[in-house]
This record gives structure tokens, C-alpha cells and sequence, in this order.
């Protein structure tokens, strides 16, 4: 059997200057924010002006009040930004200097029950991920599996930096809130000693796609309505191990900033939600530019750090262009999508986790049925992001892919 080395994958070129000596920073602005497509219903639990600790809860979700959106540092709350219907769009914090940070009653959490009500009030069911459809668990939903990433072959994506014993504590809780295994997926050789109840490794090889938990997931539990498997990084892991041994929770994670537009590639310990501004400030080159939370390859244009990223990337800003004649676009567009060109590339791309072309196909022509049997509910957009920057697909798979997942997901609603 090949080894992880010898899957199939790319090393996709995105260039970016040579990296910094690694450093900590705490903006001075962050905020509490929804991934892209997701909607958050919340009931407010502060004010404008008010001052909060890092850690301390700022909202909680209206279906489902026991899980709380926390502060990630101590500070004072700039702006509510809330649209039709108590969705949130942001909340913004200015950081505080000196302030307090929240400790969390972990009494029960030896129990599924206490662990899940400790989880959801400290924060850490946010960066829960559940497959299909890429939301956020529901409050009492139990997985089928649970993978924990320490492995991300994102172009200049962050190496993993946690403490061990932090991590195996984190395992062996997450192990109690579900019947299957707990797969952490890592590169050869990677964080050895670690062991736990129904522990198993999945061993990731260094091109991309192979670090996304999509293909992980894919290949050895795929996704089902009616079979959900979350996925998390380990840096969150092994903050839910510190959060059970302190009863406080870490709001900072590992993040690069990257990209052609700057003078140099940072490596920063920030807070969650930082603002990608001041990661950015004084490596950026003269000119214009687009500061992007996530990679190249997936990320979009924000003005701070997403949920779940760990990169921001910096690219030079397009030029003013003139808006071309009417006449001229139609005819160097087609009404009909771009076509596909089947290549080893694209074989590559898709990490040989899927028959590429039947995908491509079945996303392209709305055929859900055929999709969903070659694993379309175990993916998300992240994962179709190297197919989509191979061949320039237009509209892009991802987007085929979420609309699937959309219906699919109108459809199992109870």
C-alpha cells in the first residue's frame, strides 16, 4: 500500500517573502464574527461600552442558549452589528489592558452530559465543525466520529505548536462524547506517546489536499445525515484539555499572514477574530492590496481573522480598470459554464479521493443523487478550492458544492 507520501496531491506555488522571526500579538480591535454562509440567531448579553473578560460570554444562540459566544480578550464592546431577525453580523471589541479573564465551572465534566454543558458555555462548541453541511452541532447532537486535525497542507499554513499532555486530555474527553473512534490525523511520526480510547491515527502526507479533515473523513468515515462526524484542530483540543485542568479556556491560536504583497511572512500568536489590519501593519509593500482570512486558495476578503482560520493572506489589489464594452464581454463570455479539461492535474487536485471528473459532472449538472454516492456530503468548499484553482471553473465547484449541500440539508430538516 502507498504511503501517505505518495498520494496524489499538489505543492501549489503561491509565493510569499521569507518569514519572520515568530512572535505574539493582541490587536488592539477583534471581533466576534459568522463564518461565510453561516447565521447565527443570538440574544445580546452586553452592551455597547460595556467592559467584559476575555472568556466571559457576549451571546448566546436563541435556539440553543447554553451555547455561548465568548470574548477572546478582555475588552470593551465597540459595535452591535445585528441584521433582521437577531443574526449577527459582528460584535467588536476594543481590547482592554489588564482586564480579567473568565474561569468556568467545570463540575460534571467527567460526564458526556457535563463535558458537552462545559464545551458549550466556555466557547469551544464554536470551533466544532460538523459534516454534512459544515455547521456548527447542534446542542444535544452526538457524532458518529469526531477527527481532530493536526496536519494542514494549506499553502504557508501554520505548523502545529501544542502541549501534549493538553492534548491527550483533550482526546480523552472528546472520546466521551461519541460511540466511534476519535482519528487524529497528523503527519508520520508526529506526536508520539499519544494514546487514548478508541484513539486511531490517520497518517497525512505533506501535499495538499491531503491536510484537509474533508478527505480525511472521506476516505475512512464518510458523512451522513443521519451519521454527523465534527471535525476540530488540535490547538483546539488541546485548549479544551488546558480549559478541563484550569477552567480557563485559551483565546489565542497560531496564525500565519502570508502573501506576494508583503515584505515578509509573519508567524503570530494571536487572539481569535484578530483584526487582520494590524497583523498585516508594516510588512505590507507599497501599493494597493486585498488582506484575505484564509489562504489564497479559499479564504475571502475580511477585515478580520474568520472563526476557524489560521491564515490571512495579503494580495496585491487589483488596478482601476475600465468596465469593458457590453458588446466586447459578450463576446469573450459564454452564457454556458467554462468547460473542464480532464488532466492529471486535476486527478491531483482532488487528492485522489474521488473519482474527479464523475464529481465534476454530477456538481456541474445539479445530478445530487450521483454526488452524494461519490461522498459529496462528507466535503465542503474548502475541499473543491485546489480543483477550483487548477481549472478555473467558472462557476466555481465550491459553489455547486454548497447549493447541493444547501438542498441537502432543506431536505433532512425535520
Amino acid at each position: 500500500m502507498a504511503g501517505p507520501s505518495a498520494r496524489p496531491g499538489l505543492r501549489p506555488d503561491l509565493p510569499s517573502p521569507p518569514p519572520a522571526p515568530e512572535a505574539g500579538m493582541v490587536t488592539e480591535e477583534a471581533a466576534i464574527g459568522v463564518s461565510p454562509g453561516e447565521e447565527l440567531r443570538v440574544d445580546l448579553l452586553v452592551e455597547e461600552g460595556a467592559a467584559v473578560a476575555e472568556g466571559a460570554a457576549v451571546a448566546r444562540l436563541r435556539d440553543a442558549p447554553g451555547i455561548a459566544l465568548v470574548a477572546p480578550m478582555p475588552a470593551r464592546v465597540g459595535r452591535v452589528g445585528l441584521r433582521p431577525g437577531h443574526r449577527l453580523s459582528e460584535i467588536v471589541l476594543f481590547r482592554e489592558a489588564g482586564g480579567d479573564v473568565a474561569t468556568h465551572d467545570r463540575a460534571g465534566a467527567d460526564t458526556p452530559a457535563g463535558l458537552v454543558r462545559l464545551m458549550q458555555a466556555a466557547g469551544v462548541w464554536r470551533r466544532l465543525r460538523r459534516r454534512p453541511f459544515g455547521r456548527m452541532p447542534a446542542a444535544a447532537e452526538r457524532p458518529a466520529a469526531i477527527f481532530v486535525m493536526a496536519a494542514d497542507t494549506r499553502p504557508h499554513a501554520p505548523d502545529l505548536h501544542v502541549d501534549a499532555e493538553a492534548l491527550a486530555r483533550g482526546l480523552a474527553a472528546l472520546a466521551r462524547l461519541t460511540d466511534g473512534p476519535v482519528c487524529l490525523c497528523a503527519p508520520p511520526g508526529a506526536l508520539p506517546g499519544l494514546t487514548g480510547p478508541r484513539l486511531r491515527r490517520i497518517a497525512v502526507g505533506p501535499r495538499h489536499p491531503q491536510g484537509l479533515p474533508g478527505l480525511c473523513l472521506h476516505a475512512a468515515f464518510p458523512a451522513r445525515p443521519d451519521a454527523p462526524v465534527w471535525d476540530l484542530h488540535a490547538e483546539d483540543a488541546a485548549h479544551l484539555g488546558t480549559l478541563l485542568a484550569t477552567g480557563r479556556l485559551p483565546q489565542t491560536r497560531r496564525v500565519t499572514v502570508a502573501g506576494p504583497a508583503l515584505t515578509e511572512t509573519r508567524t503570530l500568536t494571536c487572539q481569535i477574530g484578530a483584526d487582520l489590519r494590524a497583523l498585516a501593519y508594516g510588512a505590507v509593500q507599497p501599493g494597493p492590496h486585498r488582506i484575505l482570512s484564509g489562504s489564497a486558495l479559499d479564504g475571502h476578503e475580511a477585515r478580520f481573522l474568520a472563526p476557524l482560520h489560521r491564515q490571512a493572506t495579503v494580495l496585491p489589489g487589483p488596478a482601476a480598470a475600465r468596465v469593458p464594452h457590453w458588446f466586447l464581454s459578450a463576446l469573450t463570455r459564454s452564457a454556458l459554464p467554462r468547460p473542464v479539461i480532464p488532466s492529471a492535474a486535476l486527478h491531483q487536485a482532488a487528492g485522489g479521493a474521488f473519482p474527479v471528473m464523475a464529481m465534476v459532472r454530477a456538481l456541474s449538472i445539479g445530478d445530487d443523487e450521483t454526488a452524494v454516492k461519490l461522498g459529496a456530503l462528507s466535503l465542503l468548499e474548502e475541499d473543491l478550492a485546489l480543483i477550483d484553482y487548477v481549472t478555473g471553473a467558472e462557476p466555481p465547484l465550491a459553489h455547486h458544492l454548497r447549493a447541493l449541500l444547501d438542498r441537502a440539508e432543506a431536505e433532512a430538516a425535520p
